[in-house]
């Protein structure tokens, strides 16, 4: 049976590949937070390099209107809950 293909992001205009919604989208986070179970802090980390990653590919195509503050979308889900 062929896996399914992932929810990874298109570059440099930061949608999901499979689904088209802002990555990292639903299923993406999902993945994410599986795959780094145990290990928050490397997820935080490897997502703050995305997020810098976005921000520059976003400004570059859109540099009249940059994307403003990505944290929410890259990183605020993905803090542990009290």
């Amino acid at each position: 049976m062929p896996r399914p293909h992932p929810h990874l992001p298109v570059r440099p205009v930061w949608l999901c590949g499979r689904c088209g919604a802002p990555w990292p989208c639903g299923a993406a986070r999902l993945s994410l937070l599986s795959e780094y179970r145990g290990d928050r802090t490397s997820l935080l980390v490897y997502l703050a390099v995305l997020r810098e990653e976005a921000r520059e590919h976003l400004t570059a195509l859109h540099p009249a209107t940059p994307p403003g503050d990505l944290t929410d979308r890259f990183l605020t889900w993905a803090r542990a809950r009290p």
